[in-house]
């Protein structure tokens, strides 16, 4: 758990408001413009308050036309000022605050893409979701209703006493008497919403997270029935998020009375003792000094209910920052730190010793060593779990392993970069994921260098091509969010021309045929003797049919390579794929 994750429960932590703070250097012209903007703010709302006094001393009192009209015009030009300076302080203390999270928003996303796959096996995408979504709205409105606005209202707080102090001592201090109750409750209330609101963001969380798991697995709460079950459990976690909110809507239906009370109060003793002052004549011109203290009351105790509110944005704010940050400052990114990058592979792999598991406790792999030659195809089977599709998963390097050496031409991959190692070897999945956009783009994956010439000259070569023109605007079909416009054939072919397009030097096709249809399945076939050719092939299969003429093939069970050979010697040797052949033979037979 980071130290941030530690102080979420102080009312305040500076340290993590330093931080992001930081984040408005490359602003610093609009920052101080706001800070200055407040300033005015505070200035030009006593100005208001003195002239309105002044106006009842000076020229309503005397019977002075034309002092009225002369003081009445600076006023009108102050509150223009106010007016002016207000527009520009909720403009541009908004537009820093969206700028801030436009660049934190990037970052956050930046290391995401940077993360191991295990800390995506380990987190819920609905958070994550969450986090680069709303937690980043709330971190603007530290800037845009937060940070900005509590010192405005602090300033006009400080100058409104300096000038009830200076207007009369005497009133000015019943007034600062009443303070230490609402200071007192502005503290608990704090207090009390730190609390809930870290509640609010979890139960938020929660909810998002829910959501968008039934919503992506609708097919399986349809399929077995589980809308009841579904809805009830989905009410009771609304529940809760409705009880977060409401305890947040309790604490603030408690404090606002108890403000606007103290508030009338000090009104009350403003204009009694002021008016006795003023019969007894103990202060001269006191009216007009109450009408002063009237607004300059509102400019004291205003501010401190807004900067409870405000606080509440703030503190929401600084959890959803807290939250963001603890991602930031997550470090679960393979070590990038290999030199070696080659424009062209022979694609010749070697495992050797491999240990590997995902959990520090469970190993997967156990010592597993094997060689591919360059342009060699390889195919790999066994039953489920045996640890077929792990050993892609660390040829990627998606994951590190334990202990062994994997290697690309003789080279370590971790020697390789990252993005080098990566860009030599292209994958096709059983489960495609295609994103929502035309078929070219899902293709080229928008890279500029690959032009829908030949995206077209690449379909035709491997016989997908008609299949896509006889769709409905050919290549700028839309495919929708994961490619639901499609069967899983068809998203198979699409897989298949994507890896194509790339031009690897190392293909990996991972159970690519498993559920797709016969026709399909000829298509696939095809396909897959032509990117094959004259390329480093490695086939995960179950259906061992599609695998015959590898130049080799590869018998897994249980984390171990049990047998090594081609389809016909391994048939000979009557072992363990002998028996996976007959089983699958027979099933097929049956079917």
């Amino acid at each position: 758990m980071s130290s941030m994750e530690n102080n979420s429960g102080k009312a305040f932590d500076y340290n993590l408001f330093k931080r992001l703070i930081a984040h408005t250097r490359p602003y610093r012209t609009t920052f101080y413009g706001v800070a200055l903007a407040a300033v005015l703010l505070s200035v030009f709302a006593v100005l208001t308050a003195s002239f309105a006094g002044k106006i009842v001393n000076e020229a309503i009192k005397p019977n002075d036309a034309d002092k009225l009209l002369t003081l009445t015009l600076t006023m009108l030009g102050v509150l223009l000022g106010q007016v002016i300076s207000q527009l520009g302080f909720n403009y541009y203390a908004n537009w820093l605050g969206q700028s801030v999270i436009k660049d934190i928003r990037v970052a956050l996303f930046q290391k995401m893409m940077g993360f191991r796959m295990q800390y995506f096996d380990n987190s819920s995408i609905g958070v994550l979701v969450t986090r680069a979504v709303a937690d980043m709205q709330r971190i603007g409105e530290i800037f845009s209703q937060g940070f900005f606005v509590i010192v405005a209202d602090l300033l006009k707080m400080l100058t409104a006493a300096i000038v009830m102090l200076y207007l009369n001592w005497r009133l000015a201090l019943l007034v600062f008497a009443l303070l230490p109750i609402i200071l007192y409750a502005t503290r608990l209330f704090q207090k009390a919403m730190k609390i809930a609101f870290i509640e609010v963001r979890a139960q938020v969380s929660n909810l998002n997270s829910f959501v968008q798991e039934r919503i992506t697995g609708m097919k399986i709460v349809q399929l077995f029935t589980r809308e009841e079950i579904e809805k009830e459990k989905f009410r009771k976690i609304n529940e809760k998020h409705q009880n977060a909110w409401l305890k947040t809507v309790w604490y603030n239906s408690i404090f606002f009375p108890i403000a606007e009370i103290v508030s009338a109060i000090a009104v009350g003793l403003v204009v009694y003792f002021g008016v006795l002052q003023d019969l007894n004549s103990v202060v001269p011109d006191t009216i007009g000094t109450i009408v002063s203290f009237l607004f300059l009351i509102e400019l004291l105790f205003r501010p401190l209910r807004q900067i409870a509110d405000k606080f509440n944005t703030l503190q929401m704010g600084m959890v959803a920052a807290n939250r963001v940050f603890a991602i930031l400052d997550t470090d679960s990114r393979i070590a990038d730190s290999g030199a070696t990058e080659r424009e062209q592979v022979q694609g010749e792999i070697s495992f050797k010793d491999v240990h590997f598991g995902y959990l520090a406790d469970e190993e997967v792999l156990h010592g597993i060593s094997f060689d591919v030659k360059a342009g060699e195809t390889v195919a790999i089977v066994g039953s489920t779990g045996a640890g077929k599709s792990t050993i892609i998963n660390l040829l990627n390097r998606f994951y590190e392993i334990n202990s062994g050496t994997i290697s690309v031409d003789g080279v370590s991959i971790k020697e390789y970069t990252l993005s080098n190692l990566r860009s030599h070897i292209a994958v096709v999945l059983q489960d495609v994921f295609l994103f929502a956009d035309t078929i070219a783009n899902n293709i080229s994956l928008k890279d500029a260098e690959v032009s829908l010439q030949q995206i077209e000259a690449a379909a035709k070569q491997i016989g997908v091509h008609e299949f896509i023109e006889s769709l409905p605007g050919g290549y700028t079909y839309n495919v929708k969010e994961r490619g639901t416009m499609l069967s899983s054939g068809q998203r198979q072919l699409i897989a298949f021309l994507r890896a194509y397009v790339s031009d690897p030097s190392i293909l990996v096709l991972d159970e690519a045929t498993s559920s797709v249809d016969t026709y399909s399945e000829q298509l696939i076939q095809k396909a897959t003797e032509k990117i094959t050719e004259g390329r480093t092939s490695i086939i995960i299969a179950h259906r061992l049919a599609t695998i015959k003429k590898a130049d080799k093939i590869l018998v897994m069970d249980a984390g171990k390579i049990v047998e090594t050979g081609t389809h016909k010697e391994l048939l000979k040797k009557g072992g363990y794929y002998n028996t996976l052949y007959e089983a699958q033979f027979l099933a097929d037979e049956v079917a």
